[in-house]
């Protein structure tokens, strides 16, 4: 059985995670506003935000870590179709204790995993330690974070992926909190809307729908299908409008 057999991946997402074109346009101009030459993305999948800053900031270059070598080969494709493969690298490694920074910007768009080990609840405080350490003077950080819209019930975390526990995730207060307490000023607050996480959960799983609509007696059906409605049941039966996604844009305190 060849790959070609089998549906695409996340071919419908133009960002890995809920985040609209409007939003990212808004988060685009914030962020080039003071010019920074040098941008790191942890975390980064493809990298579409981070080419998107160094179209909109041409004296600048970007790294972007990643340990998913198929989303990292879409980010260098990407690059060098919008003439920025001089200037943006994909690299496969992880960002625990990553020597890259600092750099005048730094992305961690729904991805605090991936610089720290440390396991939740605090993984988020570990995280932003981390993004500390990595932003030069003057610099900005870009961190994408979830959050609990309100404490989910017994029932609810019984919906959701295996292990789940209403201590995952704090308020948003909190959170931002949490990003004081690291040495930054929240100079920006935003969260995803609804219509965001629905199109990002219907673009997650539309090329695994649509393909087994067509493939359906495919001898790998039956566990893509399983797959597949699992994780719909875990957003619509679990964190549908309880789980939230934060967009903090921080300043260092000097």
């Amino acid at each position: 059985m060849t790959d070609t057999e089998l549906p695409p991946r996340l071919t419908r997402l133009t960002f890995h995670g809920p985040l609209s074109e409007a939003r990212a346009a808004r988060l685009v101009a914030r962020l080039t506003r003071n010019s920074p030459r040098t941008v790191l993305d942890i975390g980064c999948g493809w990298g579409e935000l981070m080419l998107r800053i160094l179209a909109a900031a041409p004296d600048a270059t970007g790294v972007g870590l990643d340990t998913n070598e198929g989303d990292l080969a879409r980010g260098r494709d990407n690059a060098r179709a919008r003439g920025l493969g001089d200037r943006a690298a994909f690299v496969q490694e992880s960002g625990v204790g990553t020597r890259r920074g600092p750099a005048d910007l730094v992305l961690c768009l729904g991805a605090s995993h991936a610089l720290t080990g440390v396991q939740p609840p605090g993984h988020t405080a570990a995280a932003l330690a981390e993004l500390r350490r990595l932003v030069t003077p003057g610099g900005r950080v870009l961190l994408a974070e979830g959050f609990w819209h309100r404490t989910p019930t017994r029932a609810e975390l019984a919906g959701m992926w295996p292990g789940t526990s209403a201590a995952e995730f704090g308020g948003l207060a909190g959170l931002v909190d949490l990003a004081v307490g690291a040495g930054f000023r929240p100079a920006w607050i935003e969260t995803a809307t609804l219509e965001e996480w629905e199109d990002f959960e219907s673009g997650y799983q539309c090329d695994e729908e649509e393909w087994l609509a067509a493939r359906g007696d495919h001898p790998k059906a039956d566990e893509i299908r399983a797959q597949v409605d699992q994780h719909r049941s875990f957003w619509l039966r679990g964190y549908y409008g309880l789980l939230g996604q934060a967009y903090l844009t921080l300043v260092p305190v000097g």
